[in-house]
């Protein structure tokens, strides 16, 4: 069973009727006293230890008559009804509930025991002095609704009395009017109609009545004729790939007749192709072909008859000039005294066929690689360093100093490489890669080195291309040093004998940061301008 708050969210959010009867709130079948504790805890009880205070359904229903007024009218006019008061603190919470703005509150106590109701507790009562009978009858609340719906009923019993007296006292008989064969035809109609027709409950509603009036099923049918010669087929893609009620079947047809279209376009290619060769590889063939017959009748080897009474080979009978192989290569020795003795008459050679110069494929040009101008400034990879990898974009992009150590405390993870945005002055910005490493710098690399910052230990330029032993001196040469530390401490001798700038910082004082670290840029852009001006500046 609900608890009678949740009965009263109930009714509150959906207006319906809460009665009142004496010292009873009745909801419905069920009914509460007015002195009954709710489940809601009253706002300052049941800490430490106390005893948890509930409101009572009187005071929760005395607020929701009185939600329109401010908290101090609506208290003022509690306590002079003697009603409790529902607090401030609870009041928004509370109306929020009963409203359905909200599903629960945290206010609700789940585990207090809920208040039993009374069944149907709506029998009014009888004074001492009435008297009891058998025929007194119980009373019972009924709702609006119900009470119309019965007068409506009474009065379709009325008028169906009336009808039916009317019909009773006009009844004659039908075969005093009509034949034996019209009253079967009558009936046959009657029956068939009663088949697909619905008589209406409410006659008096619709205002027509007898055998001629219209039923339900038929202004249902009018209406449905209506909305069916409106409705269209919903064609999704799944229905329209579908193709319903569409036959393919010249389908071969047309696949054989694109098939032979490309193979007509692939003989028409394969022709042109050959029309448009060169005219030097059309005369080849022929060439060749001539080149073989004259050969052929020139020289045979099994017909050396032909070359009787010839002395120009001196009794030998050979044909100098038949074969073009003995012409070149074999008989070229054989062939001297002949030419001596003969020198009129000398062997003509073929003509040398001109080959076709081979085509060279143009070689794919590979795309070249675009060399950056990106700057790169060395930071030193110890966290003791005043700059690392951590406070690189602080220092040098937002001109404030925030130490290595405060930002790990933030949760800053050390990344490969930084990309700082320097600021000019005219609005402009260049992009610097800060790293801390250079075991991976190429030769292009170390010509966008612009500025190391030295740390002081000459082991942080171990494995550096320009090292002089273990001096690094020729390094400071090519790229521009500089040392930042704090004002009151003394600077490293190493960096003394160095050509390294050096930036003091102070602990304190964060203000003096921006003018400091300015200098940085000054001091870097007049070094770039002079020595690496092929890089962004």
């Amino acid at each position: 069973m609900a608890d009678v708050l949740s009965l009263l969210r109930v009714y509150h959010s959906q207006n319906k009727v809460i009665t009142e009867r004496n010292d009873d709130v009745i909801f419905g079948e069920f009914s509460w006293p007015k002195d009954t504790k709710t489940n809601y805890v009253t706002y300052g009880t049941g800490k430490e230890g106390e005893a948890k205070s509930y409101y009572t359904l009187e005071s929760i229903l005395y607020l929701l008559k009185n939600e329109k007024l401010t908290h101090t009218s609506y208290v003022k006019k509690a306590l002079a009804e003697n009603i409790p008061v529902v607090r401030r603190p609870d009041r928004r919470d509370l109306l929020a509930y009963l409203s359905g703005e909200i599903k629960t509150s945290a206010n609700i106590d789940k585990s207090a025991p809920p208040e039993i109701s009374r069944q149907r507790p709506t029998q009014v009562k009888r004074s001492a002095e009435e008297p009891q009978t058998e025929t007194t009858k119980k009373i019972r609340f009924e709702d609006d609704e119900v009470r119309q719906d019965k007068k409506r009923l009474l009065e379709r019993l009325e008028g169906h009395k009336e009808g039916a007296v009317a019909t009773t006292n006009q009844i004659r008989p039908l075969s005093d009017t009509m034949s034996i064969e019209r009253i079967a035809s009558i009936r046959a109609k009657f029956h068939i109609k009663k088949r697909v027709t619905i008589k209406a409950d409410v006659e008096a509603d619709l205002g027509v009545g007898g055998l001629e009036q219209r039923s339900f099923i038929d202004a249902e049918v009018d209406v449905s004729r209506d909305i069916m010669s409106r409705e269209r087929n919903w064609r999704t893609r799944t229905s329209v790939l579908r193709s319903n009620g569409k036959e393919f079947k010249n389908i071969f047809a047309i696949l054989q007749s694109v098939k032979a279209r490309e193979e007509g376009k692939q003989s028409q290619q394969s022709q042109n192709q050959s029309s448009h060769q060169t005219p030097s590889q059309s005369q080849q063939p022929t060439e060749r072909r001539k080149t073989v017959q004259q050969t052929a009748q020139q020289y045979n080897r099994y017909d050396q008859e032909r070359f009787k009474g010839k002395e120009e080979t001196e009794g030998f009978k050979i044909d100098t000039g038949g074969s073009h192989m003995g012409a070149f290569h074999g008989m070229s020795s054989l062939a001297k005294p002949a030419q001596e003795a003969a020198p009129a008459r000398k062997p003509v050679a073929p003509t040398p066929v001109p080959r076709p110069e081979p085509v060279v494929a143009p070689k794919p040009q590979t795309p070249t690689k675009r060399v950056s101008r990106t700057p790169i400034i060395i930071v030193p990879a110890a966290t003791t360093a005043l700059i690392t990898l951590y406070n690189a974009m602080d220092l040098l992009q937002d001109f404030r100093f925030v130490t290595s150590d405060e930002k790990k405390k933030q949760g800053s993870r050390k990344e490969n490489d930084v990309l700082i945005q320097r600021r000019k002055d005219d609005g402009s910005t260049v992009p610097y890669r800060v790293i801390d490493t250079v075991t991976k710098l190429t030769r292009a690399d170390w010509d966008r080195v612009v500025a190391v910052f030295v740390q002081g230990p000459t082991w942080q330029f171990k494995g550096w291309p320009y090292m002089n032993g273990n001096n690094p001196v020729d390094i400071f040469a090519r790229i521009r040093g500089f040392h930042l530390k704090y004002d009151n401490l003394k600077i490293d001798p190493n960096v003394k004998k160095w050509n390294v700038h050096v930036m003091d910082l102070s602990r304190s004082k964060r203000h003096l940061d921006k003018a400091r670290l300015l200098n940085f840029w000054e001091v870097l852009d007049k070094y770039m301008v002079k020595d690496k001006s092929h890089l962004r500046i």
